[in-house]
C-alpha cells in the first residue's frame, strides 16, 4: 500500500545526540572535558539506551529523563568527571539538541507532498517539545509521540501501535525511520516499512528482522516515501 505517514525516532535521527558533550566541549574553561567528550557522549548515549531495554523487560519503567541523567552519571564516572557544573550543562545542553542539517527542508518537502509527518520517541513530552522547539521543526510535524503514553520503551509492539492508533492507518503504510538499527529493525517486526540511517556505517544488527531501506543521511527519504 501507499505511505500516508512518515514517522521519525528523534534522538540520533532527528536530533544530533553528541551535540551536547561537543558543545560543552567548545566552552571557555572547559578544556580538559574537550580530551574526553567523544568518549563521554559515546557512554552517555550507550548506556542511555541499554537502562531502557533493561527498564523494559523488568517492567521497571521510568521517564527518559530519568535514564539520561542515569547514563550521564555512568558515562561521567567512567572518564573521572565528578564535577558537578559540568553535568548540570550537559543535562541543559540535552534539551538544545541540534537538528541534522538535512532535516528541516525534508520535512518540509514531506508535509509539501502531501505526507503526514511525527516523531515517535522513548522521549518524554517534555524533553521532545524542548527538541522539536529549539529546532524550529514544529510547524512541519503533524504530531510528536512518546512512548509515556503507553509506559514501555520501544521496542515494544504497544509503542509502534501509537503510530497506526494516531494516523488510523495500517502498518504498511508507515515509513518509520530510525539511526537506531534495532529500532528500525523491531518496527520491521511490527509491520511498518523501515528505514536504518546509519550515519556511522555500523554492521547490521544480528536480529530476526532487517531494515527495508539503509540511508546514510534523510535527504532522500521524501523520494523514497514517494517510491
Amino acid at each position: 500500500m501507499p505511505i500516508k505517514a512518515c514517522v521519525f525516532d528523534a534522538y540520533g535521527t532527528l536530533f544530533d545526540v553528541a551535540a551536547a558533550a561537543r558543545e560543552a566541549a567548545q566552552e571557555p574553561g572547559r578544556e580538559a572535558f574537550a580530551t574526553h567528550w567523544p568518549k563521554v557522549a559515546n557512554d552517555w548515549r550507550l548506556k542511555q539506551l541499554q537502562y531502557t531495554w533493561l527498564r523494559a523487560i523488568t517492567g521497571a519503567h521510568t521517564d527518559f529523563w530519568q535514564v539520561t541523567h542515569e547514563g550521564l552519571d555512568w558515562a561521567l564516572e567512567a572518564s573521572g568527571l565528578a564535577e558537578p557544573a559540568l553535568r548540570e550543562r550537559l543535562l541543559q545542553l540535552y534539551w538544545e539538541l541540534s537538528a541534522y542539517p538535512e532535516v528541516p527542508i525534508m520535512l518540509k518537502t514531506l508535509k509539501d507532498q502531501g505526507f503526514e509527518t511525527a516523531i515517535l520517541s522513548n522521549g518524554s513530552p517534555d524533553m521532545l517539545k524542548g527538541a522539536v522547539d529549539s529546532a524550529g521543526i514544529g510547524d512541519v510535524l503533524d504530531d510528536v509521540l512518546s512512548v509515556e503514553s503507553v509506559g514501555i520503551f520501544k521496542p515494544d509492539a504497544s509503542a509502534y501501535e501509537l503510530v497506526t492508533n494516531r494516523f488510523g492507518c495500517a502498518r504498511d503504510e508507515v515509513l518509520f525511520v530510525s539511526s537506531n538499527g534495532w529500532d528500525a529493525a523491531g518496527a520491521a517486526g511490527f509491520g511498518f516499512t523501515t528505514v536504518w540511517v546509519n550515519r556511522a556505517g555500523e554492521p547490521m544488527d544480528r536480529l530476526p528482522w532487517t531494515p527495508h531501506h539503509v540511508l546514510s543521511d534523510l535527504t532522500t527519504i521524501p523520494e523514497l516515501a514517494r517510491a
